[in-house]
């Protein structure tokens, strides 16, 4: 079984069984990776805490049959300030999953990465650049080549990620409302 390390950012869990938690992160080395933290669910877990939503983390992960998995894990940042007002969460929930929809499994994207962790970060300061998310959606397009670089878009950017997933953004409803 081989052990490694990677620093990443925590796109979505889920609950899995009695105490565990199946995570989507997406790493700096590996791109997004599906993960499981055993016992991670548990009052007395020392992981469990670590592996919210939005958190930058660093874990060490073992190779398992079907998931990797976690067996040690602490925050790097948990970006505090986005987790203070409802539209700041929605918003960054919208980063996760457009991240988590448009790009596929173990390939490595450096620069993607660091965009998303640039984008919450910005988003969890008190001064906002009114413009981030679109342009984080636009940089997350070119940098996945699904829109040529300084291209032009059409006023609903939202759109045309849907029309490339073939899937609703949830999110996108969730923003709409608040």
């Amino acid at each position: 079984m081989r052990s490694f390390k990677v620093e990443a950012v925590v796109l979505k869990t889920k609950n899995f069984g009695e105490a565990d938690r199946i995570l989507t992160i997406f790493s700096k080395s590996h791109g997004k990776l599906t993960v499981i933290a055993k016992g991670a669910r548990r009052i007395t877990s020392r992981k469990g805490p670590n592996l919210e939503v939005f958190n930058k983390v660093s874990l060490l992960l073992s190779s398992g049959k079907n998931f990797d998995l976690v067996t040690e894990a602490s925050v790097i940042d948990s970006y505090e300030g986005l987790r203070k007002k409802l539209k700041l969460v929605g918003l960054a929930y919208n980063i996760c999953e457009l991240v988590d929809k448009l790009t596929p499994e173990k390939q490595e994207a450096a620069e993607l990465y660091e965009l998303i962790v640039q984008t919450l970060s910005k988003l969890s300061k008190p001064l906002k650049d009114k413009n981030l998310i679109l342009n984080f959606k636009k940089y997350l397009l070119e940098d996945l080549g699904y829109i040529v670089k300084d291209e032009s878009l059409n006023p609903d950017i939202d759109q045309l990620i849907e029309s490339i997933t073939e899937r609703e953004i949830k999110s996108r409803k969730f923003l709409m409302r608040i």
